[in-house]
């Protein structure tokens, strides 16, 4: 088991006591939060910590300034005010040490209360967010923690909105009331996110585990569909790992307007998708997407994962070269789940791969950045990015996916149809999270790739490690399959540029490397007002009627001054890809292709 669900599991004995109120000895120390909102329409949550048991001078408060699974530095403190603290009615003197420190003088006190108010206005999985409707609360935004104690066990007291009726998290809670949480430890309270409202609350079992949804927001949705193709999910991902680690499972569910995300837990996740698209079929399997990609996290990065993922340090960067396989596969399984599950047809499901390959390929940052780089830079850049983004790196997500399903290529070919990913990621599984309890390092999972796959030096040095082209159809040979590769639009005149239209005109918005635009300086931001010495109203108007060869001036303004800008027009050379099957495929290559696809 994980270094969290070791600490979980043993904490277990003492719930019962702590939740009666800390029936433990009176010098141990101890913690307890209790939360309150009294001014949810501002969007403001209340935090009270005490903490008894302290035989110190001081002590020191943190708050972690990023949610793990989603590798961005977020600076969570900003967001805090009004720290005091306590000790009975004695005001204790406290300040910042740090931008997440709070050194609190206790002057010997054995027991003190700290009180500081979150302000809670971001509305996304990895945030959280207050209003008068409901509260969605992240962890790492809302606890603060004593340094050096991040084993302590807690529990967690709310007071909701006096509108408010219903608690979901995968925290533990008091049988007697829902509203009384228990934490074995600040990584569980931080990886349990905390929905308060009146969500809508469906219950099910599947793969023997219970699983609850609540879901936020409205939307078209039927119950009894949830339950259904929320089971085909699991199922089909239990069966993969022939184990579900859960004791209970919590899908947290927010249908919003617009956008969309998701992000992992030990044992919940939160999903977030605009309700408008519910109603159609293709909505509702992207919905299902989502759904497989984070379940799958449960085996794949909470437990499963790369040695840099946990323990976690809570105030700096945990780098690795492996989120192309923490992600990235996990981009693959979602829709290869989706599949499996029926939502998607063989042939829709191929469309789809399609259409991420030739992404990648005209991605000019795919011949720039290493996915393996991509990974290691996902907090400066994946998170970060900058209108030359496109032109410089590429995702961990899709190129990974892809890479996942080479790999899987691979692994069916070498074992003559034996052997898939499946076996792989089951085999890292009861390796590394179930015999070790570790993470793995680069180079054993390398090592656990050629177990399955053969020698796989050059695959990693070219294409993990490296930028070369990858030749697609030495891969999918082994399902019989081709990718065919065509031009289209290679007739058509290509500027390189992207506009977004303004009541002034149209401002660039990006400029892609080795284009026309490129090559005779279009700026991002540039104001286009001209072609030609004619006014354009739309982007459309940009090129109608030109071809590749074709000079253009464009009149621009730049920094408030105007500028002329001669080019030639270029071709456009990007690829659409399309899978075909082989003429006359051998009989294993036709049954690597029905395992492939679950026919």
């Amino acid at each position: 088991m994980s270094f969290q669900t070791r600490i979980f599991s043993r904490c277990l004995v003492i719930l019962c006591f702590v939740l009666t109120g800390f029936s433990v000895r009176a010098d141990e120390l101890r913690l307890s939060y209790a939360l309150s909102f009294e001014e949810a329409q501002a969007h403001y949550v209340d935090v009270v910590l005490s903490v008894s048991g302290l035989e110190r001078e001081y002590v020191d408060l943190k708050m972690a300034v990023w949610a793990p699974g989603s590798y961005l530095i977020r600076e969570f403190p900003k967001n805090v005010e009004g720290f005091k603290a306590q000790s009975g009615e004695k005001t204790l003197n406290s300040r910042k040490i740090s931008k997440n420190t709070w050194r609190v003088d206790t002057k010997g006190a054995g027991d003190i209360t700290v009180q500081y108010r979150v302000y809670a206005f971001e509305m996304s999985v990895r945030t959280s967010f207050v209003d008068a409707d409901h509260a969605f609360l992240n962890g790492t935004s809302i606890f603060m923690y004593l340094d050096q104690e991040l084993d302590l066990p807690s529990t967690i007291k709310i007071t909701p909105h006096p509108d408010w009726k219903y608690v979901s998290t995968g925290l533990k809670s008091d049988p007697e009331d829902p509203f009384l949480l228990y934490s074995p430890n600040y990584d569980i309270l931080a990886d349990s996110p905390i929905e308060i409202g009146n969500q809508d609350i469906i219950e099910f079992t599947a793969a023997g585990i219970p699983h609850e949804v609540a879901i936020f927001g409205g939307g078209d949705y039927d119950k009894a569909k949830v339950i259904a193709d929320f089971t085909r999910i699991i199922e089909e991902q239990t069966a993969i790992f022939g184990t579900n680690p859960c004791e209970r499972y919590v899908f947290i569910v927010h249908f919003l307007a617009s956008g969309g995300g998701g992000l992992e837990h030990l044992n919940s996740t939160t999903l977030q998708f605009p309700r408008r698209s519910l109603g159609t079929e293709a909505g509702w399997a992207s919905f299902m997407g989502l759904v497989a990609h984070e379940y799958f996290h449960l085996w794949n990065v909470k437990r499963l994962r790369p040695a840099a993922l946990g323990p976690f340090n809570y105030e700096a960067e945990n780098y690795t070269n492996m989120l192309w396989v923490s992600e990235g596969f996990t981009a693959y399984y979602d829709d290869w789940t989706v599949r499996r599950t029926g939502f998607y047809s063989p042939e829709e499901y191929l469309q789809t791969v399609a259409g991420v390959i030739g992404t990648i390929e005209n991605t000019p940052g795919n011949r720039v950045q290493p996915v393996a780089e991509a990974s290691f830079d996902a907090w400066i850049k994946y998170y970060r990015p900058n209108e030359n983004s496109y032109n410089t790196t590429i995702s961990y997500y899709s190129k990974g996916a892809i890479l996942g399903m080479l790999i899987d290529m691979s692994i069916r070919k070498h074992s003559q149809g034996k052997h898939s990913l499946d076996d792989l990621m089951r085999y890292l599984y009861e390796r590394y999270y179930e015999e070790l309890d570790r993470g793995y390092r680069d180079e054993e999972f390398k090592e656990a790739v050629e177990k399955f796959a053969g020698n796989m030096d050059d695959f990693f040095d070219k294409y993990v490690y490296g930028t070369e082209p990858i030749p697609y159809n030495r891969f999918f040979d082994a399902v019989g399959l081709k990718l065919v590769t065509t031009r289209p639009w290679a007739d058509e005149a290509y500027l390189g540029a992207s506009f977004q239209e303004t009541g002034n005109g149209l401002v660039v918005t990006r400029v892609v490397r080795g284009t026309a635009a490129y090559q005779y300086g279009l700026n991002v931001n540039d104001l286009l007002l001209t072609v030609n010495g004619e006014r354009v109203n739309g982007a459309d108007d940009v090129l109608k009627g030109k071809k590749p060869g074709d000079r253009l001036s464009l009149q621009v303004i730049r920094n408030g001054l105007p500028r002329t800008i001669q080019l030639i027009l270029g071709k456009n050379d990007n690829i659409s890809v399309k899978f075909e099957k082989l003429d006359n495929p051998s009989s294993l290559q036709e049954a690597n292709y029905k395992a492939w696809m679950g026919l």
